[in-house]
């Protein structure tokens, strides 16, 4: 507790500025209590020190009663002098300490979603029908044609997410990112090949406002995978080997029901190919795929 607020309670004028003479030639009543708040010690011994040294100065004025009363002024020392405790479920390692407050901040529920070295499990589908060109091609100096073999890829995506660091940055771009690695199955309903597998590495980057659940983000994520291939058996626009890669490209909004719980939403396009290394034996054609994902993510371990 702030001595000063607590004197004001007790309707005792503190003036800091008073010299230790004046101080002296008070009530001795009343210097009994001031001697545990004033002046300002850095620490319990100078207090001590102090408040003996006062009581010592006042010689035969202090009565046998005042004498009586300086353990209650001892006991009104050690309460001034004592740091507050810290208030049920604050933690000083919380981002809600006192450091946030110091600085005006308003309260922010995200940072108990957002934050350093979080990890979740997530589990991400999506439904990819749309067919178009390799968005690349040219960069690569390529013509923009699609294949003429239509695919519709339908990818089941586990993934562990660990959050790199805190939410941080200026205005919209104000966030934080994880980094994500996965583990698909990739159905194929509509083309010549069946499945596809593969292990991806991606990153997320989350655009946090303050006290925002719906919560916008962009990822990348690629890597290397197996599908059965059915372009070295003859079949037209096929994909030309079993070894591929892959990797998606995708944007959305997540929802957090609490630290732990949330469902996210957005759209995705996902390529697999094999960088041509089945040519020039088989043309590697490749899928070029886009729609929308869905998926849920839980918090692991203990949050915030």
């Amino acid at each position: 507790m702030n001595p000063s607020k607590w004197l004001r309670i007790l309707r005792i004028p503190l003036d800091q500025t008073t010299p230790e003479s004046d101080f002296l030639s008070r009530p001795a009543w009343e210097i009994d209590i001031r001697a545990a708040a004033w002046p300002p010690r850095q620490s319990f011994s100078e207090s001590i020190e102090f408040f003996y040294g006062c009581t010592n100065k006042l010689g035969d004025r202090t009565s046998v009663t005042n004498r009586r009363r300086m353990p209650m002024a001892l006991v009104l020392l050690v309460f001034c002098v004592t740091p507050p405790e810290l208030s049920i479920g604050q933690d000083s390692k919380s981002p809600f300490s006192d450091d946030t407050l110091l600085k005006g901040e308003p309260a922010d529920f995200n940072r108990e979603i957002y934050f350093k070295r979080k990890l979740e499990f997530s589990l991400d589908t999506g439904w990819l029908p749309n067919n178009i060109p390799f968005l690349f091609n040219p960069l690569m100096g390529e013509r923009w044609a699609q294949n003429p073999l239509d695919y519709t890829l339908v990818p089941i995506i586990f993934s562990l997410r660990w959050h790199w660091g805190n939410i941080a940055a200026p205005s919209f771009i104000r966030g934080n990112t994880d980094l994500t690695f996965s583990g698909s199955y990739t159905v194929i309903p509509r083309g010549p090949e069946h499945l596809f597998a593969a292990f991806m590495f991606g990153v997320r980057r989350n655009f946090v406002q303050p006290n925002w659940r719906v919560v916008p983000y962009v990822e990348a994520r690629g890597g290397v995978g197996y599908t059965d291939a059915k372009g070295p058996e003859g079949v037209l626009f096929a994909q030309g080997q079993d070894l591929t890669f892959n990797f998606i490209l995708g944007g959305g909004v997540r929802y957090s029901f609490n630290p732990r719980y949330s469902i996210s939403s957005g759209i995705a396009y996902m390529h697999v190919s094999n960088a041509y290394l089945s040519q020039p034996k088989v043309y590697d054609y490749g899928i070029n795929v886009f729609g929308p994902t869905f998926g849920i993510t839980v918090g692991l371990g203990k949050l915030q």
